[in-house]
Parts: structure tokens; sequence; C-alpha cells
């Protein structure tokens, strides 16, 4: 009940100007100002610094744009325009060539042939020089719309593209079969936006036996699954069911976020794990903080010290 009140809580907060406005004055002003724990920074120079640092430690990286729901075909236009400027800049970085975009920031819920075509223009610029991109899945109603696309475009021969699943909604396992089928890439999350009963778990408990049921099937036969959590009892199954069918490490990874839970990030590369990490920037950072947030309500007060100290 903890966990739903809390998701509730912050998916409120996430629609606040106020909140929003009292966020970005003082959320990411100095470099140990509390938006800089779970984001890279507002500009792509201190992503790719960033994913650099994170780099040395021995873990891989995707880069994110935030940014989401856009209203006008122009924002879609200059939100694609971004990620050409983001693969231009890693292409000239030593930063690995992986990134994910959310459909939404792209035109998803305006028009979804343009969104498609924003996507395409993404993977065109992106597919000849090694750049793979994961499409974010975001909330219930735009995941048919979300799969439909890449299954349009891995139609069409786009093979450096994957999608991500959440473990909450009541399709995913099924979807996760369809996708396993075709060889789609997948990463597997919980999910953290705040679901009706009717599509989605409303319990840990269901969200977790879900996510571990997702688990197993992307292990035994998905391609290179990503398992995406911080849950060590998770992460533990994960490494069990590896373990028992004979699955070596270099068949799957984990991936964890920016700034959460260093110490099982160091922890798994010490143990030989690939890691990947998800590293967001860009000035819409705030309703992707506020999600944060309603996942781990321990961080909260990680975020009040850190505002006391800024102010």
């Amino acid at each position: 009940m903890l966990d739903v009140i809390s998701k509730t809580f912050f998916h409120m907060l996430a629609g606040s100007r106020t909140a929003e406005r009292l966020a970005t004055r003082y959320g990411m002003t100095r470099p140990k100002s509390f938006g800089r724990r779970f984001i890279a920074g507002e500009t792509l120079d201190e992503a790719i610094a960033a994913a650099r640092a994170i780099q040395s430690q021995g873990m891989s990286v995707t880069l994110d744009q935030l940014g989401e729901s856009v209203k006008t075909l122009s924002a879609a236009d200059a939100a694609t325009r971004g990620y050409l400027d983001m693969i231009a800049a890693i292409v000239g970085s030593s930063v690995e060539r992986n990134i994910s975009i959310k459909l939404s920031q792209l035109g998803l819920t305006i028009d979804r042939a343009v969104c498609t075509d924003n996507v395409r223009r993404i993977l065109e610029a992106g597919g000849p020089l090694g750049f793979f991109v994961r499409i974010d899945m975001e909330d219930s109603p735009t995941v048919a719309s979300t799969l439909q696309i890449v299954d349009t475009l891995w139609e069409h021969g786009c093979r450096q593209l994957g999608v991500v699943l959440q473990s909450a909604l009541r399709r995913s396992e099924e979807d996760a079969r369809a996708l396993n089928a075709k060889g789609i890439r997948i990463r597997l999350v919980k999910g953290a936006y705040k679901e009706p009963k009717t599509v989605a778990y409303q319990r840990k408990a269901d969200v977790d036996a879900a996510f571990q049921r997702i688990m197993e099937v992307l292990l035994r036969e998905g391609t290179f699954p990503a398992i995406a959590t911080h849950d060590p009892v998770l992460i533990d199954a994960t490494k069990r069911c590896a373990a028992d069918h004979g699955i070596a490490r270099d068949r799957f990874e984990f991936q964890m976020l920016y700034g959460i839970r260093r110490d099982l990030q160091t922890a798994l590369v010490a143990e030989g794990y690939g890691l990947r990490l998800y590293v967001p920037y860009g000035r819409q950072w705030f309703p992707y903080f506020m999600r944060r947030l309603g996942e781990r309500p321990a961080n909260v007060g990680f975020v009040l010290r850190a505002l006391i100290r800024d102010r």
C-alpha cells in the first residue's frame, strides 16, 4: 500500500507548476544540488562528461535527452533534432553509441505517422554509425502504439532497435514472448507510472512476481535482454536463473539508473556482470525526477537535506 501511495503522491507533484518552479530554481544550480543526484546535467556536454566518468569505472551507458508529452509537432521536431545533435556529439567523443528515446517526446500523442518518421530519422542517422536505440515505454495508453511503431520499424529492417517492457503492466509477459520471437531486444523494468488496476498490478509483491517471471522468459528466450532493477532480491534471482540454465554473463546485462544504488552498481561490476547506466540530461528533468522519488521514497530525505543546504 505504501508504494501505491508514494507513486500517487509524486505523480501528482510531477504535474504541479509550483513544485516544478521551486525544483527548477534550486535543483541544478550547484554541483551538489539535489537534482544532480539523478540527472547528469542540463546540457549535452555535461552528460557526455558524466558518461565518460561512468565508463572509466567499467560500466556501459545509454544517454537520454529528457522531455516528454510534447504539445506541438514543432516541439517534436526540435526534440528529434536534439537527438541528432546527440548522435553527432557522441561520435566526436569516446562515449558508447547507445541512446534511449521517448516517443511522446517525438510526437506520438499528436500524430503517430510523424512520430514514426522522427524515430526513423534518428535510426537512419545513428544506424550506419553503429548506434543502438532503445525506445522507452511510457504510460499504458501509449503502449500499443509504441509496440506497433517498433514492429513497423523492425519489419522495415531497423535492427539496431530495442524496447522497454514494464512488469507492472499485465500485458507485458505476453508482449515479451512476442518480441522475443522476433529477436527484438528488451529492457525489463518494474514501471514508474501510476496505472489503473484494470491494466496494471497494484501490489509491489505482484509487480515483483511478474518481473521475475518475465526475467526468466527473457533470459531463456530473449536476445541480449537488459534486466533493469535496483532490487537486490530480483538481482539475486536473475543471477540464480542464469546459473541454473547455464546462461553466460555475456548473454545479458543489468541496467540501473544514474545515481541510484551506487553500492549495487559497484558490486555487480566487481562480480564480472555487465552493467549499463541510464544517463538522463536536459532542462526538462522535473517529471523524470518525480518518478524516481515515487519509486524509492527513501530518496526524499536526501533531497530535503540538499534543498536546505542549497538555500
